[in-house]
């Protein structure tokens, strides 16, 4: 009995340990070109406690824009010492009106806490079931990797809120521009929207899209 507890525990030990880091962190150069696996490493020698340090999420971003919202982004390519640590974060901003509109970060999931005023929030899932909510302050909702979802200021004052990331880099895919703000030609967009083709050059001419 005693040798299989051993074994037992060395697979145990072994198994855990195959996926630990091998090094403290890895800050990111951002001089050098971000690969699949995200940004290579500074040099040690040159990393100080600035790398982890982030202050651009205490100024409220600019919402005069036509989505009345502003997104600032404290991902690896503006805060490096979050490089390979599967983690990010970023600072919504929604004027009344404001919305965030149909949007996917294809590599991490995303979790929002409201700090202030109301936001309508939602998700669809591949099974197109949608799921949303009027969060008020210190509400928490969670939208799953790669999910279409939404963000809406639900109420008559400024909405903010913080937003955390399983990714040092999630991405950002907008719906609306990946449709409507590119050269696909109208006819390919309404053959596979079935919308209606001056609608279409609308939306294009809205989102600076071509063709």
């Amino acid at each position: 009995i005693l040798p299989l507890f051993f074994i037992s525990c060395l697979v145990l030990s072994s198994s855990s340990s195959s996926h630990a880091a091998v090094q403290d962190f890895c800050v990111g150069d951002l001089t050098a070109p971000q690969g699949p696996a995200g940004y290579s490493c500074k040099n040690p020698s040159t990393v100080t406690v600035n790398d982890f340090v982030y202050s651009g999420l205490g100024i409220a971003g600019n919402t005069s824009n036509l989505i009345k919202a502003a997104v600032t982004p404290a991902f690896a390519a503006q805060f490096p010492g979050v490089n390979g640590l599967g983690i990010s974060s970023a600072r919504i901003d929604l004027a009344p009106g404001g919305v965030v509109p149909f949007h996917t970060h294809p590599g991490g999931s995303e979790i929002l806490i409201v700090l202030q005023g109301t936001i309508t929030a939602g998700f669809v899932s591949s099974a197109n079931t949608v799921y949303f909510k009027t969060l008020k302050v210190a509400d928490i909702m969670v939208f799953p990797q790669g999910l279409l979802h939404f963000q809406v200021n639900a109420g008559n004052t400024v909405a903010t809120a913080y937003v955390s990331f399983s990714s040092s880099s999630p991405g950002l895919q907008l719906l609306d521009y990946a449709l409507f703000g590119n050269n696909i030609p109208t006819e390919l967009i309404a053959a596979t929207t079935f919308l209606d083709s001056a609608q279409i050059k609308k939306l294009k001419a809205v989102l600076g899209g071509t063709g």
